[in-house]
This record gives C-alpha cells, structure tokens and sequence, in this order.
C-alpha cells in the first residue's frame, strides 16, 4: 500500500478518507484537518491565550502537542479529581509532558477545593459522570476567566461528538442539541469554548500520539464504567466499519441542515451565583451547594 501524496510505504490506512499516508503525509493531513476546524469556525487565531483542558489522555494530550508545534500561544489546565490511583497517574503523565516541552500548566486540586469526586459521588444519587463533568467544566471556566484566557479548547473528537449527537437525537434532547457545536460563543461569565478535533476520529488521533512518540494515560476512569457514550460509540464504529466516512457525514450534515434551525427563545435565563458569582439557573450554583456554601 502506498502513500497517496508521496508514493512511499503508506503506515496509516484512512477508509473514511479513501486514503493510505505515509508517516510525514498523515502528520500533514492531521494538521490540515485541525486547520481546517480551527479556521472554518474561527475558534482562535495566534494573538489569542487559549487554556487547553486536559486529563492525561491522548486526545487532550494531542490536541496540546499539535497547537504548541503550530505556534499557538497554550496553557494547560488539569483539574487533579482526588481519585485513588488513577489521578495521580494521569497527573504524572501530564506534569511529565509540561517538563518535557517547557509548557504552562495550571492545576487544580479538587481535594483542596473539599470536592473530590469519590467522595462527591458517595453523597450524592447519580451518575458519576454528569457530576464530575459539572464540577471540571466550573473549574475550566472559572481558571480560565481568573488567567485571562480568551478560549477554552477540548480534545473531543469526531467520535465523540457523534456518540453524543446520536444519544440526543435517540432521545431528542432538544436543549443539547441547541449547544451542539464546534464551538460555544462566550457569554457574560462564560468563556468562548472550541473543539479543534471534531473532524478527526480516535483513530486517527492515537496515530498522531504514537508519531509523536506522546506517553499518555490509557486506563479509563474508574467511575466511568458502564457509561452509555461507550455503548454508542460501538454501534456507531459498526455502522462506520461497513459504510465509511458515516461519521463525518453525519456531524457535518447535522451542523449544516439541522444546527441552524434550533435557537435558544425558550431557554431559562443564566443569573450569578450568589457566593461566587458563576453563571448558574439557581440562586446557588452547584459547586457552591457541593462545599456546603449554599
């Protein structure tokens, strides 16, 4: 199998793409897709100070290895959930990738804040998911204001987004279907949110970790067990198996013929947190009520 552009030994196969690359040709068309992304949606250019969030993993390990090659100006952000073990593992691959490259990074530690997440999750009835993603996305905005970054940008990639639009359309979740999108525009007391990796799969990002020869995290959370993103992710990596390509297609279609027509008219308006000031529905918003501030 040959490279397409170059004509050498292909090493990366991209059905979806109707392409096989060489290893210089893929870490050119990764980047072009990341390009791509970044310029179709205008997410951020090089004047702006963007804060990356990341866990440990490979996508939002890649993503700051990629934007730190393209000249961007980063900082990292991890957010250390207290979680046995598994926290202090992904801290170390993290704090290992900051050493290595002389990369800005930020940490907050959620036992020092009195939140960390096996115990949050012990009070409180549901899934550990939701709850956790609800406190790191508090502190992602909060950092974020308080260093004054201009953007937010996660790792999440093409199939992520479509697990998750697949599961909002399933159940026609109509409110997440209208904050579906590459990017989220800032808000009064909410940063302007990005996801330079919409347009390349997993796949795709593991390859440009193992290029870049990048020591990642590969254990899963522990809480994350039997979560339902997973269950989608599989079905659609089968659809995606004997018909490529689907993915992309159906991201991209949903951007351009469905994601225009939803608006925002009824949705319940943001007041501020009367002890911290974060945008929230409640008088009290729900870090705040986790600390017993309420």
């Amino acid at each position: 199998m040959k490279c397409i552009r170059c004509k050498k030994e292909a090493e990366v196969e991209l059905k979806s793409h109707n392409a096989a690359f060489c290893r210089d040709c893929f870490l050119l068309f990764f980047y072009n897709q990341l390009n791509k992304a970044v310029k179709q949606f205008k997410m951020f250019d090089k004047e702006d100070k963007i804060l990356i969030a990341v866990s440990g993993g490979k996508d939002s390990m890649s993503l700051w290895s990629a934007l730190l090659e393209l000249g961007y100006n980063t900082t990292a952000l991890f957010v250390d959930l207290g979680i046995g073990g598994f926290s202090e593992l992904a801290r170390s691959k993290v704090e290992a990738f900051s050493d290595r490259f002389d990369a800005p990074l930020r940490v907050v530690e959620l036992k020092k804040e009195g939140i960390p997440i096996p115990e949050v999750v012990k009070k409180i009835k549901r899934p550990a998911c939701a709850v956790c993603g609800r406190i790191k996305r508090y502190y992602f905005n909060t950092e974020g204001l308080k260093g004054g970054f201009d953007v937010l940008a996660t790792g999440h990639n093409l199939d992520d987004e479509t697990s998750r639009l697949f599961s909002n359309v399933l159940h026609w979740k109509m409110e997440y279907l209208e904050d579906q999108s590459p990017v989220l525009p800032s808000e009064e007391g909410l940063l302007k949110k990005v996801k330079p990796f919409f347009r390349l799969t997993e796949f795709e990002i593991a390859a440009y970790a193992f290029f870049k020869n990048i020591d990642y995290l590969t254990s899963g959370c522990p809480f994350s067990k039997g979560a339902t993103f997973s269950t989608y992710k599989r079905h659609l990596n089968r659809i995606e198996y004997d018909s490529p390509a689907t993915k992309i297609d159906f991201y991209q279609g949903f951007l351009k013929n469905l994601r225009p027509l939803l608006n925002k008219k009824n949705k319940e308006e943001l007041t501020r947190c009367r002890v911290c000031g974060y945008p929230t529905f409640g008088e009290v918003c729900f870090v705040c009520r986790l600390k017993g501030l309420a």
